[in-house]
């Protein structure tokens, strides 16, 4: 009986994580190096939106689904205008894309994209690893720099910048403002409401959900002055998900702190939320392999009922459930938690129309539980 090689025909390639750990398997995409902060994705499905999410830039994916590439790539389920990650890894790879909306193959897309791969590797012993160790520096070597000296591979990746302290949102905002959705009448039209989206590095699925339901939608770069995102008079503001530690995201913190003392509604996700929670004086901390999967329970204390979410990040608020805590616009208080280990996926102002959640509530492939959120917004918006 035959079997299917896990090590298609392609160049030597080696995974080596900071602490040396290092796994040898065959290279597919790029042909050169890549190095990255090393996490790991649970998803089932969804490869393409992963890889297109700007969350996952300076980032070296580990697939934790064993067949990746069946579905080949197209042009309609990308988060945005390229692959961001830094790096792949995963178990198989499929030889040829089988869908009949497939354009071209996943290795195509990441030779395309200059980002570098590795199959024919155990991805569950590369998991068990960073759940036990932690989320770290890796690089993937491929072709003649596979065989270097280990010594000196652990020593370039020991050599590169960590997540810790990274501030990426200028790395992966629009250069320039655009607009979606039903055009803004010069008097404003109260059927259609405005949203300005700072976009943090943004999915394109959130702008789907917003123009959907009806909302006239104005794109704004990351480092736009909040004076000139309020001159133009939204009726809601909306902080999207993003890369890097929000931490070390000070001058998009206080744009933030601009944002929340006008009295308009806002809604953060993700890196949005984060960046509330600092904007308010909240602290975060990273994560030691953060929260990256599908199907990801969270208990929303408010409406008593819990949510199966679809989440991508690997920092975190830090705040107690049950405690009001004092802010320039009121109290605020933890709205949803995690149910596999209690970190906080939600905040509510209690007199001001802020809210704020960890999770992906418009996530595609993934759960649509929490897609009420956005209605939740625009009602906001509308009163």
């Amino acid at each position: 009986m035959s079997s299917v090689s896990l090590r298609p025909a392609g160049p030597p390639a080696v995974l080596v994580c900071e602490d040396g750990r290092r796994w040898v398997g065959t290279g597919f995409g790029a042909a050169h190096s890549g190095t990255g902060e090393i996490v790991f994705a649970t998803g089932m499905t969804g490869y393409q939106e992963t890889l297109t999410d700007p969350s996952y830039h300076r980032q070296i994916i580990v697939q934790t689904a064993v067949h990746i590439g069946n579905t080949g790539m197209n042009g309609e389920d990308a988060e945005s205008a390229r692959i961001w990650a830094a790096g792949y890894v995963i178990r198989e790879l499929s030889p040829r894309p089988a869908n009949w909306r497939s354009t071209h193959s996943l290795d195509e897309a990441l030779q395309q994209s200059g980002v570098p791969g590795v199959c024919g590797v155990d991805t569950r012993a590369i998991t068990r690893h960073i759940r036990q160790a932690g989320a770290m520096r890796a690089t993937i070597f491929v072709g003649t720099e596979a065989a270097i000296d280990p010594a000196e591979q652990v020593a370039r990746v020991q050599a590169q910048p960590t997540m810790l302290g990274a501030d990426l949102v200028n790395e992966v905002t629009t250069a320039r403002p655009y607009t979606l959705g039903p055009a803004r009448a010069a008097v404003a039209d109260p059927g259609v409401p405005s949203v300005a989206v700072l976009d943090l590095g943004l999915k394109r699925s959130i702008l789907s959900q917003l123009v959907e339901r009806g909302c006239a939608v104005t794109v704004w770069p990351a480092d736009t002055p909040a004076a000139r995102i309020l001159a133009d008079a939204p009726d809601g503001i909306l902080l999207t998900n993003g890369p890097g530690d929000p931490g070390a995201a000070t001058a998009t913190v206080a744009t933030v702190a601009e944002l929340l003392t006008a009295g308009i509604p806002v809604l953060g996700i993700c890196f949005g939320h984060q960046l509330i929670a600092r904007a308010l004086g909240l602290p975060t901390y990273k994560l030691p392999f953060g929260h990256r999967g599908i199907n990801q329970p969270v208990f929303d204390r408010v409406a008593g009922r819990v949510r199966i979410t679809s989440q991508n990040h690997g920092f975190a608020v830090a705040a107690e459930s049950g405690v009001d805590y004092p802010s320039p616009i009121g109290p605020v208080t933890v709205s949803h938690v995690s149910l596999n280990d209690g970190v906080v996926e939600g905040l509510r102002c209690r007199t001001a129309p802020v809210r704020s959640v960890q999770y992906h509530p418009e996530a595609a492939a993934g759960p649509h539980d929490e897609m009420g959120i956005f209605a939740e917004f625009i009602a906001m918006m509308r009163r």
